[in-house]
């Protein structure tokens, strides 16, 4: 997974899952410019395993997270890249909770059940996906809503490998962290976290630490 090389960045006009805008309007009689991103909203969701008395995260390279860790070089047909060698893939691997983006005619807490499946391997009854709150995110950026869950899962309703879906290129890997190490591990600055595993972390002890 952290094995990256050839890295190179470029201008990037329109995606499937992105689109860069630029937003003139005028506010309290000043014109401003404003750039954003249109894109989708998520569906994010925190596994506790009762078997293991452990939380199920996710963790994968993401380019975002890595190509904000390293400096760029400037080449000569205007193209930057980044030294692999001096800057390893490490620096983008990021530990989160389950989560997929809203592009199917679904409901979110469906959409939350394939999620799980596809990535940990988990076949959640429907019942047992819990809603804890959602609230936008990237206000300065993209303004999506994320909506998050909580699930409690067991060994027995492992029945797949996880990993997301190769044919899409997904590449991800399943981690453990032990409930009782856990408070220690989520303010460990040196571990890359996103802020839906934080705030969906301190739920859970909130609502089930005692």
């Amino acid at each position: 997974m952290e094995k990256i090389s050839d890295v190179t960045i470029q201008p990037c006009s329109s995606t499937p899952y992105i689109k860069p805008l630029r937003i003139t309007y005028t506010q309290d009689g000043v014109k401003k410019i404003w750039d954003a991103m249109k894109v989708h909203d998520s569906v994010c969701v925190l596994l506790y395993n009762k078997s293991r008395d452990c939380f199920v995260f996710v963790r994968q390279f993401r380019p975002a997270v890595y190509i904000n860790s390293v400096v760029t070089e400037k080449q000569a047909d205007g193209t930057e890249t980044v030294d692999s060698a001096k800057y390893p893939g490490t620096l983008g691997l990021s530990y989160e909770c389950c989560a997929g983006i809203v592009d199917k005619d679904c409901s979110l807490v469906e959409i939350a059940k394939m999620e799980v499946l596809e990535e940990c391997g988990y076949d959640v009854p429907l019942e047992n996906i819990q809603k804890i709150t959602s609230y936008k995110s990237g206000t300065g950026v993209s303004g999506a809503m994320d909506h998050l869950f909580c699930a409690e899962v067991t060994d027995v309703m492992k029945t797949g490998p996880g990993g997301g879906l190769k044919e899409e290129g997904e590449l991800i890997d399943l981690i453990e962290i032990p409930l009782r190490e856990s408070r220690k591990w989520l303010f460990d600055e040196a571990i890359n976290k996103d802020g839906e595993l934080i705030l969906s972390v301190l739920w859970f002890y909130d609502h089930y630490g005692k």
